[in-house]
């Protein structure tokens, strides 16, 4: 029981510690990204934290796995590099000792996994969905940025801004261009008009409908018939736009619940309904296959240090994770039938990992023993054949 908890106690320090390193790298890149949407007004920058967050079960879905995987290579290799696994050996601990009680580990690590790819997933995707759905639908008057020219939500006007009060969300020296309606307008009758005010302030009714209130300015309009502009001076100077009824888009395959998924399959879309699933359940697999090669990649000479073997192991994950994308990918476009689905990929990791083990192990042993023989006496009676 000592041992059990000693073994366990390492890898499982080690897995988090891995797994908070990663999430850190990767956020850190979402972040990036979020904050360059935000600095170009594509999303409010209040909404940044929300976005970021959204992304969250969609990488621990992905790394936990991976971390897990990187955990055993790490402990295990810095115990057989200090010789302890040496000892532990010479005390009657076997390798598939060691696989059993990592397994332990890799299957409360799948579980979480699940609970992330299976549920949290797929409702993050939703919630961000409709978070932009609503963003579009916005008129667009309270993201405005200064020093940018912006085109409001329902496209009826160009504004800009020079100066912004997030505080009163209050603006200074504003510029609005308001557009005719329509895409197709004969130039030489369009009825546009340029206001310029001193000051504008947004105001937002119970409906969701909000009016951009400009104070000492000038109005600019065009007169259709006699072809003149007239400009006049106002005090104060409403433009009504309306916000834009909330579509709801054509959602992606990841933003539907795995349950969803079961059981409205339509026809026409069966294949890429079930590579999503199997896609969704591969990875809580994965943690448990993962065991198979990493345990006995783990094994390393002390001399040789405990990242001996890390090259090889990360191009088999690597692989693993290359062959799971590409067959999924075959499958949705009908080149694979989606009853054959991602198992082969999960055989052959299975297959690839018990192998491994078996090579250190006495039947193993016994069995590569008696490969050479098998293939001398193969060539033996070759050699006879030609003679003869």
């Amino acid at each position: 029981m000592i041992i059990f908890r000693y073994l366990l106690k390492e890898v499982a320090k080690t897995q988090l510690a891995v797994f908070f390193v990663l999430m850190t790298i990767f956020i850190s890149q979402k972040f990036v990204r979020v904050l360059g949407d935000a600095s170009e007004g594509s999303i409010p920058g209040q909404l940044v934290m929300t976005f970021i967050a959204l992304k969250i079960p969609d990488l621990a879905g992905f790394i936990l796995p991976l971390s897990l995987f990187l955990g055993v290579l790490l402990a295990y290799g810095r115990i057989y590099a200090d010789s302890e696994m040496t000892v532990l050996h010479a005390c009657g601990v076997s390798e598939w000792y060691v696989v059993r009680v990592t397994l332990v580990l890799a299957i409360i690590t799948a579980i979480f996994t699940g609970i992330f790819t299976l549920y949290l997933a797929p409702l993050a995707s939703e919630y961000q969905y409709k978070v932009k759905e609503e963003l579009a639908a916005d008129s667009g008057l309270s993201a405005l940025v200064s020093g940018r020219f912006q085109q409001t939500g329902n496209q009826d006007a160009v504004v800009f801004i020079h100066d912004k009060d997030r505080e009163t969300n209050s603006f200074n020296k504003v510029f609005v261009a308001q557009l005719p309606k329509g895409d197709n307008v004969d130039a030489s009758i369009i009825n546009s008009s340029l206001v310029y005010a001193k000051t504008g302030k947004v105001f937002e009714d119970d409906s969701g409908s909000q009016q951009l209130v400009l104070g000492d300015g000038i109005r600019y309009h065009r007169d259709i018939e006699s072809k003149e502009f007239q400009s006049v001076a106002f005090t104060k100077y409403y433009i009504q736009i309306k916000d834009q009824e909330v579509e709801h888009q054509h959602r992606k395959l990841s933003a539907i619940t795995t349950l969803e998924l079961y059981n409205n399959m339509p026809p026409e879309l069966e294949s890429a309904y079930r590579a999503t699933i199997q896609w969704r359940i591969a990875f809580p697999l994965a943690c448990i296959i993962l065991i198979f090669i990493a345990v006995p990649l783990s094994v390393v000479n002390p001399r040789q240090g405990k990242f001996a073997k890390m090259l090889p192991a990360l191009m088999l994950f690597l692989g693993y994770l290359l062959l799971l994308t590409s067959m999924r990918s075959a499958i949705e476009k009908n080149a694979i039938p989606s009853v054959v689905g991602l198992w082969p990929i999960h055989i052959s990791a299975l297959f690839i990992g018990m192998m491994l083990l078996m090579k250190e192990r006495s039947s193993g042993r016994i069995i590569k023993a008696k490969l050479p023989s098998f293939k001398r006496k193969s060539i033996k009676k070759t050699t006879e054949g030609k003679e003869s």
